[in-house]
């Protein structure tokens, strides 16, 4: 009688394992197996972290094992399991691997494929081309789109965490992280001992540094005493928590109105300030997205406000960039000065300091709410809607999904919602942050997401004549990295452009981005369908590096990018491209280790061992 060893592995999560009653079924080329309870006696199946072996008997040889079917069954209450994985031991002594990764609840069934990657085109018999059709179907009816905003790329229709599929919630682990974490923020900022400061106005600085006396940061430490110096304004457009908006400066444009005569004094190389543009010397921020926009009103007594400013950069001969105009508004005039470095010194704080508070905005909103978080949600739900697991793309990409629509979805629950943390504690809530959204839309392009085209778009790609732009440098290291990776995905998957163009899933998951994501507006450039291998690696180094590296740069980071846990994969050539991946990012984290010894200010966000995986918190 033949026999199979069948291997389960529970995940690690807190109440990932389970009391319920849990049955297997075979099915094979040559037959299918009874349904089989696995339970060994006297023995606690199925517990958290634990591999449980099993044998299977049947009356005949099955063939080739195609699909493990899983029930769950109730023992005496409601009890959620996270299946890892199964391996089955053949009679023959061949051993498959069945990836899952997934929550089973309720009394449910889940019916797995083998590990191995396949396209559609590779699913010959009918049992397997079926199970991937129905696969697709009912993820299609559990990820739905919705319009939150009009305007606003559609998101998942949930209306809170607990709405969404198990799958994509928050593991208890992450929703204990986040108390965790910040209660121990607010422990080490003594945030208790000052909360009342949080309650009203502040009267000075000496407030501001009382809250964070405890943090034992170099970084911060050192922004903290030279914050008010230009050096340090300019260089936070480069390498600070928004380092998206500088560009190079071709032209003075007509609504900032600065002469020659006005900034000679910050002029370092008897040039005028014409001749300084055409040799790349001048740079420029513009907060134009802003103007418009409706300043919050918390309460009829309460009325804040919002700066557009126009910052003029100069790159002196120590090639430091230095502020040398700001106008606060869009329109000049005499309501609107250009305010210069030769003027006071606190009228020239001020104004700084106005374009720092600008800069906030966009960089909460825009480059990280907008242009990180939504965008890569709408990578994830098309993924889940278009892909099957078993498609070598779906498990390419499902490691930097990881929690990003739960995280999304606690936003829109209680931070960026009506009466959220938004609307109580931001010039840009009540409203506001809506309309830069919608607004800002029409620069969300997919040129605007390939990192190196945006870079050379704001004529900020010379390393030589710019060469203190850590953002850029790293990133284009990055960007090369993850490029190669999928390079040799695509290379083992896809043998040619035809492959590409008849992969009838690849070309559903694009549209579905184009069509949902940017709304099916031609002007954002993103592509209705790829037809090329070359225009896939690039498709999916966007997707990768957006929801990596480039959330890492504006926030912070978790898991490791390069690191996967979950082996979703089980191909040794995608083992090996995997393995040169992280070799290729472990010599980025080496030469940035390098260059930030002994550096007063060192860049390290887009270090690959400090870049999340996905967009999940």
């Amino acid at each position: 009688m033949p026999s199979y060893t069948v291997t389960v592995a529970t995940g690690s999560q807190w109440f990932a394992g389970t009391d319920d009653y849990v049955y297997l079924s075979l099915e094979g080329t040559a037959g299918c197996s009874e349904r089989h309870l696995l339970d060994k006696p006297f023995y606690n199946d199925f517990e958290r972290g634990a591999v449980d072996s099993y044998d299977v008997n049947v009356e005949e040889d099955l063939g080739e094992i195609q699909l493990i079917k899983i029930e769950k069954r109730k023992y005496w209450y409601h009890d959620d399991w996270y299946l890892k994985y199964i391996t089955v031991k053949t009679p023959l002594g061949d051993y498959l691997d069945f990836p899952c990764y997934r929550w089973i609840t309720d009394e449910k069934e889940i019916v797995l494929r083998d590990g191995r990657a396949k396209l559609s085109r590779d699913d010959k018999t009918q049992i397997l081309k079926q199970h991937r059709r129905k696969e697709l179907e009912d993820r299609q009816k559990m990820y739905r789109w919705k319009e939150w905003h009009p305007g606003f790329p559609l998101s998942i229709d949930a209306h809170c965490h607990s709405e969404l599929p198990r799958d994509i919630q928050f593991d208890n682990e992450k929703g204990v992280d986040f108390i965790l974490n910040y209660s121990k923020a607010m422990e080490n900022l003594y945030i208790n001992r000052f909360m009342h400061m949080f309650q009203s106005s502040w009267s000075d600085f000496a407030d501001f540094e009382k809250i964070f006396v405890r943090i034992s940061n170099t970084i911060s430490e050192y922004v903290m005493q030279h914050w008010k110096e230009d050096f340090m304004f300019g260089y936070q457009f480069l390498n600070g928590c928004n380092p998206v908006l500088i560009r190079k400066c071709t032209e003075i444009p007509k609504k900032l109105p600065v002469t020659t005569a006005m900034v000679e004094c910050s002029l370092e190389r008897n040039l005028t300030l014409e001749e300084e543009v055409k040799q790349g010397n001048i740079f420029i921020v513009d907060y134009e997205l802003l103007d418009g926009v409706d300043a919050n009103k918390t309460d009829p007594c309460t009325i804040q406000y919002l700066a557009a400013p126009i910052c003029l950069l100069y790159k002196n001969l120590e090639n430091k960039i230095l502020p040398i105009a700001i106008q606060l508004g869009q329109k000049p005039g005499p309501g609107n000065p250009i305010f210069l470095p030769s003027d006071a010194t606190y009228d020239w704080l001020l104004a700084k300091i106005w374009v720092r508070s600008s800069d906030f905005h966009i960089h909460q909103t825009v480059t990280h709410l907008l242009r990180t978080h939504l965008v890569s949600e709408v990578f994830s739900i098309a993924m889940f809607r278009q892909l099957p697991a078993v498609h070598p793309l779906f498990k390419l990409l499902v490691p930097h999904m990881r929690f990003t629509i739960a995280i999304n979805t606690k936003a829109r629950e209680q931070l960026i919602c009506e009466c959220g943390l938004f609307d109580k504690a931001n010039a840009t809530g009540g409203g506001g942050h809506v309309q830069m959204v919608q607004k800002a839309m029409k620069d969300l392009t997919y040129s605007s997401l390939c990192f190196p085209e945006e870079i050379k778009a704001k004529g900020m790609d010379s390393q030589k004549d710019i060469p203190y732009y850590y953002y850029r440098d790293d990133g284009i290291k990055v960007w090369e990295a993850i490029k190669s990776f999928a390079e040799d995905v695509i290379g083992i998957y896809y043998e040619s452009d035809e492959v590409v163009c008849e992969d009838a899933e690849l070309q559903a998951f694009v549209k579905d981005i184009y069509v949902y994501g940017m709304r099916g507006v031609k002007a954002s450039g993103f592509p209705k369908m790829i037809k090329t291998r070359e225009k896939l690696a690039e498709y999916l180094t966007v997707v990768i590096f957006t929801t990596s590296a480039q959330h890492a740069a504006v926030n912070f980071g978790q898991l490791f990018l390069g690191m996967y846990p979950d082996e979703h994969f089980v191909e040794k050539p995608v083992k090996e491209a995997m393995a040169k991946f992280r070799k290729n990012l472990d010599e980025i984290v080496s030469a940035i280790t390098e260059r930030n010894k002994n550096k007063k200010l060192p860049y390290y966000y887009l270090s690959p061992d400090r870049i999340p995986n996905s967009v999940a918190v």
